[in-house]
């Protein structure tokens, strides 16, 4: 067949090379076809990386299309298909593609051409070899594959192929060999006839195989090779024709088994190595059965061996070993025994070595190992047995250890041939390893031991297994109970042993059916005499089974009395009070309750035969709870109770007896065997405590009280507590006993209470005075909780309370004996509360220990947490509260007070720290409990604001924890009410919206718990108010308010505040008016106590009340003002105050009048949070001029008569404000107000009302309320810049610049109008001046001031009335007035000025605007002649002051301007004569003005009065000449005008022109003027100028020196020019003697002028004398 195979090989190469030339196109549309679908998989298959995975249905639809494709016309595709693997520079993805689909292509049943199958093979086969890349490993390993698919239908093919390129001695291509095996393991029967050769061939390559990874491939060929063989002989009898035995395989291995153990083995590639030992399992499965190589495979173990050396994972090579040792013991060929110690020695190592860390397959490894040594021990026992010998002979643990574990697995091993020599042999090395006392040694024999017994040797070991188990057993449990700290490594190796011994013993009472007595009694004293405890639940098991195999007689051996029921046991009253602790814990060591629940109903006649039947019928239901539960799921308390009714129940049948008190013994002997704290020792106090109490000897019971009072640990608190319980219950059944041994107790160490030496009794634990009395009392409130309610009545008072009282009270009051105290206090109120008829009971030291109570809390650290002291007190205190004497409402606050105090201020724990969380937790839970107890007591709206009002301060905290606890707190109280007093009592007017308002702002609080719990109060308060009043409160609202409260749980404070938001919106409805003052007072009043959260939650609900409810405060409106005024001063936060400010803006939208009111009745200096109030009105450009002319309309209602108010918002208009207020406001508006804004519409208003207001503060009625309203908040004066006058004219001023009219603002600057109108005495100037330039540079004002001004001149304040006639004046002289047709009612105004006589400035105002109507309307002057007339002579001619008449006569003068002689008729007389007579005054001002109004009548007379006048020239003539030198000089030249437009009147033309032509002085000029005057009339009328002498002489007694000097000059001017004639006639000696008396004028002038008069008057009397005919007289 081989030869056949050659000879087919070289007839095909030609064919072959032929078949690799390329196809001819057969089809070109099926090949264009083909590529366009397989360039579409190439292109997806690039894109399938980084593209979505639908990218890879389009390359899968291309290759089904090509698939279904061949169905139909397989040849042709598979050509097109060919041809693409033969195009030139062809990609490999394009190959692996075109390969896939062939093989699926393959798949498929259709019929193909023989060639086309010939081309691919060719094809395929030479790609498969020529690689010569990386990637062309992919290319060959697809071609491989399809060689293998078509190999199914073309097999003859492939093979012959694949057969041409093996050749012997020539190394092939590696995915030729891949190839093969590929095809032997697919088509075993096939290639079984090319086997031989195959395998012949490839022999003849290793030598020529140097490269690991053929090697690699040559033994990875070789598995699959032995794998198909194995198949083919496993099922010979399925193939047609058999071609070789099992052994001719076997001779064409062995050469290649051999060749790859001596060569390729000792290679240093580990994966050659890793090939090569996983072919030598399926190699040895051929070899090993063949008697003949079998032998020889054992020649070659010492190199198997010797790779253990190695780094080769060492699983692998065992398991080579162990399949080489199997199959020995199997076919009995023995190993040579030279190779049995180094098998011996090489396994043994690796089970006693800690494996390497590269050792992957360790575990595996070793127990591959112990099937190996079991074998070995089957075929070798001897020789295996005297090496582990040896081995244990070392000392090495590790070793020892190793040697025994394989010892047991031998011993475990379940084989027949496993005879009794060997495990004698086994036991012989056991036995010399019993002295060695390390754990993992006793261990192992342990282990050893409970296997034996297993295995069915019980018998070998009784003796020395027995005794060992029982020694390792007493000697674990007394190293597990002494026990170091500082060892715990062995401590827990220790466990171990401890554990395996309970498992032996286990094993061995459950298997062993003949037991030594010596070994029952050991296990029976274990259990009542160790410490340790884990392991009494295989203890008492044991013990179970092997009582109930003494019981019914199945153990004759043990030692026992024959069949009898009773088994040897210590005490009864011993083992049941051991037993009963012990199941105390009943789930401890894995469940001992259940097992000594069985032992004790095993043993219950031998304990007690008179309980036996009720055990018989309780213990399993105590059975059944414990299998009911787990140690999760169990309850301790009911556990116990369980097992005291199950004592009491015991205890009941032997009564009568002192069966109890000698179990009263044991259990107070087991006190000293259990650590404290445990739960055995909890339940041993408390059973002990039970079993006294039952007791009926009552001294005896009494002694053993005592006796426990002495050797209790005081310092230990669990042996405290349990002592007390245990006198507690005792005191059940015998209270006076316990009361007389407590009594005795303190009588006895009395003695020594002064320094309190009683650690002499006690030396091993002395005790503190503290808490010894500590002790104490709780043990006499622990009596009182457990005695007979008729017996407490008796003895609470005393002693129980009195002994309580004095313990503490006589104690240094530590933390313990504080907490002994309150508990004492807490369980005597309890018992006292359980007695049912207490109606007239009063507990008479409650008040003691109240203030006892108190002084505790208040003596707690403030800051910190440290012990439950607080919550016990509060606790104490709350049941102290429910007994009578009830405490009062007083004390009741007090005490909330102080509690609250305590609790509250404590800072959170951490989150680690789980000890304080809890007491913070239960102080919190004491104080809620207080509380609502305390309240309780006083459940009325008072109790409640009380209450609350005590929280308020934590709730504005500025730590949140304070107002968490707080509003918690608030919460509870809340309910509390509302479930306990409903509708009963109606909450106080106003209470509600308080309420509400303290804990709004918690609604926005940074902490969660504390926005729900305030929002919870909130839901409980609106309940409370829902539930009292007629509310709309419905489903909607209610569930609005639920998803606030669930948008409150987000962290996002946006959102919270919306929240907030929108409750405030939901419940505002419910508030009516007074609610809704008291909560915005509420909120105001805590703005600024919390931090800026909480203020803008404050500010949002006062926004959203005032929003919605705005329009119904018409009467609140100065409440919530007056609330809003006072707090804001004190907010800092500029939002919180916009808030508020726009909530005053908004009030002031709706109720201008009562705002505007109570912000002006602010005090002066006006303070910043007012400042910023009156800023915010100026930002809204129209609110602020709706408020501007509400300001000006109070400045201006002063100017106007009073009305009577007709509405709410009259009488707050009309209220009275400071106009100093008002005028800063008025200030501060215009200057904040928007710039381009001029108040085209307000400045006549602005203007008219601020020198309104100058007027007044310069008139008698300038004292301002100001100073009244300031001193209620300031002491000093006010500034000295805040003064009505600079704060007018600064308005004004800022007015004026607001107008933009530069001109105007100049001017005043520049005539200094601001100064004047500042100054009193120039105001009335300045409002003139001001009006006077207003009409220059604002004339479009004119019409608006006009009326204003006439309004003013109407009003009854005298002030008012000159300031605006002030204004009239300028106004008169324009024609404004005319204009407007305001002439006539300003005329009428006037008139009525010019008749107040009462003030002089208002009657010359008046005069002067109506002279200054000749200035402004000429044409109306002769209109209103005859009341001008009238009206400036009226005040000629009356007793008026002379600024009254000056003014009169320069109105006469302005108006006789403008009339003609025949208007003025009668009144021209009065007015001359009026004028004349003013010549002389002594006012300048009025001889200036009656001058110049004689000249303008001298102007004006007419041919009908000329005649008149002339007279009155001639009458005043004197007058004028002697005024022209008046020493004023206006006067003077006034004077000189008057005389100049008179002269004519004396009909003389020479004389008029003389005058005023020279350039003379004037006095040259006068004297000149006199002297021809006085010739002219000496000349023509000399006695006119006799009468100017004499009038003259009358002038030299004129106040004025001017006017005298100038009498004398003319005096002495006429004298020269009268005649002698004419002075005889004179009287001269009065002439004379006038100039002597001016001798003595203090002006020097004076005296000189009179002078020389006097020598003019001698001249003339001596030329007198000299032309008189008789001489001298």
């Amino acid at each position: 067949m081989e030869e056949a195979a050659t000879e087919l090989n070289e007839d095909v190469l030609e064919e072959a090379e032929h078949l690799l030339e390329p196809l001819e196109p057969e089809d070109d549309g099926t090949f264009f076809q083909v590529t366009n679908l397989l360039n579409i998989m190439d292109s997806e298959s690039a894109k399938t990386d980084t593209t979505e995975p639908g990218l890879d249905m389009r390359k899968t639809l291309a290759s089904v299309i090509i698939t279904e494709k061949a169905t139909t016309d397989p040849c042709m595709v598979m050509n097109a298909l060919i041809r693409c693997l033969q195009v030139p520079e062809i990609s490999t993805q394009r190959k692996v593609n075109v390969y896939n689909i062939l093989q699926e292509i393959i798949q498929q049943e259709g019929e193909m051409e023989e060639r086309c199958i010939q081309r691919l093979v060719a094809i395929a086969s030479k790609q498969m070899r020529d690689i010569t890349e990386l990637e062309d490993f992919e290319t060959a390993e697809v071609a491989s594959e399809t060689l293998v698919a078509l190999s199914r239908n073309h097999f003859s093919l492939v093979m012959y192929e694949l057969q041409h390129h093996l050749k012997p001695l020539n190394l092939t291509d590696e995915f030729v060999i891949v190839t093969l095996a590929k095809l032997a393991n697919g088509n075993v029967f096939e290639f079984m006839p090319y086997m031989g050769i195959t395998l012949a061939t490839i022999f003849t390559m290793l030598r020529l195989a140097n490269e690991a990874k053929m090697r690699q491939v040559i033994c990875s060929a070789m598995e699959t090779f032995c794998e198909t063989v194995q198949f083919y002989l496993r099922h010979l009898e399925d193939s047609l024709y058999p071609v070789m035995t099992e052994d001719q395989f076997a001779v064409k291995l062995f050469p290649m088994y051999r060749y790859f153990v001596t060569v390729w083995l000792r290679h240093q590639d580990l994966e050659v190595k890793l090939a090569v030992i996983k072919s030598l399992k399926p190699m040895l499965s051929l070899l090993l059965p063949n008697d003949d190589l079998r032998e020889q495979v054992y020649d070659y173990i010492p190199l198997l061996l010797a790779e253990f050396q190695g780094s080769l994972e060492a699983l692998f090579i065992t398991q080579i070993l162990r399949q080489i040792l199997e199959a020995s013991v199997t076919t009995s060929t023995p190993i040579p025994p030279m190779l049995l110690h180094p098998i011996f020695t090489e396994l043994h190592v690796q089970v006693c070595t800690k494996a390497p860390v590269q050792q992957q397959f360790s575990s595996q490894n070793l127990m591959e190992i112990v099937h190996c040594f079991v074998a070995l021990a089957r075929s070798y026992p001897k020789e295996l047995m005297k090496f582990f010998f040896s081995q244990v002979e070392m000392s090495k643990e590790a070793v020892r250890v190793g040697t025994l574990a394989l010892i047991r697995a031998v011993v475990s091993a379940d084989d027949p041939k496993m005879n009794i020599k060997t495990i004698y042999l086994a036991i012989r090395v056991v036995k010399n390893t019993l002295s060695d006392t390390r754990s993992k040694v006793r261990m192992a024999i342990l282990r050893i031991i409970g296997q034996l017994v297993l295995s069915g040797f019980q018998e070998k070991i009784k003796g020395w297994g027995l005794k060992y188990v029982s020694v390792q057993l007493t000697l674990s449990t007394y190293k597990l109970t002494n026990r170091r700290e500082c060892f715990y490594q062995r401590d827990l190796e220790e466990k171990m042993v401890h554990k395996v011994t309970m498992d032996t013993v286990k094993i061995i009472t459950s298997s062993i059916s003949g037991m030594t007595n010596e070994f029952w009694v050991r296990l029976l004293c274990y259990i009542m005499e160790t410490d340790y405890t884990e392991a009494l639940t295989p203890i008492c098991i044991s013990l179970t089974n092997l009582a109930e195999n003494q019981i019914h007689g199945k153990d004759t051996e043990a030692g026992m009395a024959g069949k009898s029921k009773h088994v040897d046991l210590p005490a009864p009253q011993k083992l049941l009070a051991r037993l009963l602790v012990l199941m105390s814990s009943p789930y401890k060591g894995e469940g001992r309750g259940i097992a000594m629940l069985n032992l004790l109903r095993t043993l219950s006649q031998s304990i007690a035969p008179s309980m036996a039947d009720m055990w018989e019928q309780e213990i399993p239901l105590l059975v059944q709870y414990l299998e009911e539960h787990t140690e999760f799921t169990w309850n301790q308390k009911a556990w116990e109770d369980k097992l005291i009714q199950f004592l009491r129940n015991s205890l009941k049948k032997t009564r009568g007896t002192s069966w109890s008190l000698r179990l009263s013994k044991e259990l107070n002997n087991q006190l000293e065997t259990f650590d404290s704290p445990s739960l055995e020792k909890g339940f041993l106090y408390r059973a002990l405590g039970f079993t006294l109490g039952m007791g009926l000897e009552a001294d005896r019971v009494e002694v053993l009280l005592l006796e426990l009072l002495y050797k209790t640990d005081y310092s230990n608190d669990f042996d405290r507590e349990g002592v007390i319980l245990c006198f507690g219950l005792c005191a059940r059944g015998q209270v006076k006993t316990v009361l007389n041994v407590l009594h005795d107790f303190e009588e006895r160490i009395q003695e020594s209470e002064q320094s309190w030496q009683i650690g002499a009794w006690r030396k091993d634990h002395p005790w503190r005075r503290e808490t010894v009395k500590s002790a104490l009392m709780v043990m006499y409130s622990c009596v009182s909780s457990y005695c007979h309610p008729q017996m407490l009545l008796t003895h609470v008072d005393s002693p129980i309370t009195a002994k309580i009282i004095h313990h503490y009270s006589s104690s240094c009051q530590d933390i313990s004996l504080k907490m002994a105290f309150m508990k004492s206090v807490v369980q005597v109120t309890k018992a006292i509360k359980s007695i049912q008829d207490l109606e007239d009971f009063q507990f008479t030291h409650k008040s003691a220990l109240t203030s006892l109570i108190v002084a505790i809390i208040k003596a707690e650290p403030p800051d910190h947490l440290a012990s439950p002291v607080r919550s016990m007190a509060m606790d104490a205190l709350s049941q102290l509260s429910t007994l009578k004497p009830f405490y009062s409402s007083e004390e009741s606050m007090e005490l909330m007070d102080i509690s609250i105090h305590t609790i509250i201020s404590l800072q959170p724990p951490g989150e680690d720290n789980e000890s304080v969380k809890t007491l913070y937790a239960n102080a919190l839970s004491s104080l809620k409990q207080l509380m609502e107890g305390l309240l309780q007591r006083q459940l009325d709206p008072k109790g409640l604001q009380e209450t609350v009002h005590l929280l308020e301060k934590w709730i504005l905290s500025e730590k949140e924890w304070e107002r968490e606890k707080a509003m918690t707190l608030h919460l509870h109280l809340m309910q509390i009410y509302v479930q306990s007093i409903g509708v009963c009592i109606p909450l106080k007017l106003g209470q509600f919206g308080i309420l509400v308002g303290l804990i709004a702002p918690c609604t926005c609080d940074v902490h969660r718990r504390t926005r729900l719990a305030s929002t919870d109060v909130l839901s409980s308060l609106l309940d409370l108010h829902v539930s009292q009043t007629c509310s709309l409160w419905g489903a909607t609202k209610e569930q609005e308010l639920e998803k606030c409260k669930e948008d409150l749980q987000d962290t996002d404070m946006d959102k919270i505040s919306s929240a907030s938001s929108r409750i405030a919106k939901v419940v505002c409805p419910e508030f009516n008016c007074d609610e809704v003052v008291s909560l915005i007072q509420k909120l105001c009043e805590n703005i600024g106590a919390m931090d800026l959260q909480h203020d803008r939650a404050a500010v949002t609900w006062i926004g959203i009340f005032l929003q919605m409810r705005v329009k119904e405060l018409e009467d609140k409106v100065a409440e919530i003002l007056g609330a809003i005024l006072v707090h804001l001063p004190v907010v800092d936060h500029p939002e919180v105050r916009r808030h508020l400010i726009e909530g005053i803006l908004l009030l002031a939208h709706y109720h201008q009048e009562t705002v505007l009111t109570s912000l002006l009745r602010q005090p002066l200096p006006m303070e910043s949070h007012l400042t910023e109030v009156w800023l915010a009105v100026a930002e809204n450009v129209p609110f602020a001029r709706t408020m501007l002319h509400g300001l000006l309309g109070r400045l201006q209602s002063r100017f106007t008569a009073r009305i009577n108010a007709t509405s709410k918002a009259d009488i707050w208009r009309l209220a009275a404000v400071d106009p100093l207020m008002t005028l800063c406001t008025i200030r501060l508006l215009m200057e904040k107000m928007n710039q381009d804004d001029k108040f085209p519409d307000l400045f006549p208003d602005l203007l008219y009302t601020f020198l309104l207001q100058l007027g007044s503060s310069h008139g008698p009625e300038a004292a301002s309320p100001v100073l009244k309203t300031w001193r209620l908040v300031h002491t000093g004066s006010l500034p000295q810049e805040m003064t009505l006058q600079r704060i007018t004219i600064k308005s004004m001023q800022l007015l004026v610049k607001r107008l933009n009219r530069e001109p105007l603002e100049q001017a005043l600057e520049e005539q200094s109008v601001w100064s004047l109108l500042e100054n009193g005495g120039t105001f009335l100037a300045g409002v003139s001046l001001t009006a006077r330039l207003c009409m220059q540079n604002a004339e479009s004002y004119m019409q608006r001031l006009a009326e204003l001004m006439l309004t003013g001149m109407g009003s009854e304040i005298l002030s008012y009335r000159i300031s605006s006639t002030a204004i009239c004046v300028e106004f008169m002289s324009d024609p404004v007035l005319h204009q407007e047709k305001l002439l006539r009612p300003v005329v009428l105004m006037l008139e009525k000025g010019t008749g107040q006589d009462k003030d002089e400035t208002l009657q010359v105002l008046s005069l002067r605007a109506l002279g200054n109507m000749a200035l402004g309307a000429p044409r109306k002057v002769k209109q209103y002649r005859k009341l001008l007339l009238e009206k400036c002579l009226g005040s000629l001619q009356g007793q008026a002051s002379c600024s009254v008449m000056a003014e009169a006569m320069e109105a006469l003068t302005k108006i006789l301007a403008e009339l003609r002689e025949g208007d003025i008729g009668s009144s021209f007389e009065a007015i001359s004569e009026q004028c004349r007579a003013f010549f002389d005054s002594e006012s300048e001002l009025i001889r200036l003005k009656a001058f110049t109004l004689f000249g303008k009548l001298a102007k004006v007379v007419g041919i009908s009065k000329k005649h008149f006048f002339k007279g009155e020239v001639k009458r005043g003539w004197v007058s004028l000449m002697l005024h022209c030198q008046d020493p004023c000089p206006s006067a003077a030249q006034a004077c000189l005008a008057t005389m100049f437009h008179c002269v004519h009147f004396w009909g003389w033309k020479s004389l008029e022109s003389s005058f005023g032509h020279s350039n003379d002085s004037i006095n040259d000029q006068m004297t000149v003027f006199q002297t021809n005057m006085s010739s002219i009339l000496a000349q023509k009328k000399p006695a006119t100028l006799c009468g100017f002498l004499v009038e003259t002489t009358i002038f030299m007694k004129s106040n004025l020196s001017r006017i005298r000097i100038a009498a004398c000059a003319l005096a002495g001017i006429i004298m020269k020019q009268l005649s002698a004639h004419y002075l005889k006639k004179m009287d001269l000696v009065g002439l004379r003697n006038s100039l002597q008396d001016l001798q003595l004028d203090s002006d020097a002038g004076v005296r000189r002028a009179a002078l020389e008069t006097l020598k003019v008057l001698d001249n003339c009397n001596q030329h007198w004398l000299l032309a008189s005919p008789r001489g001298l007289p």
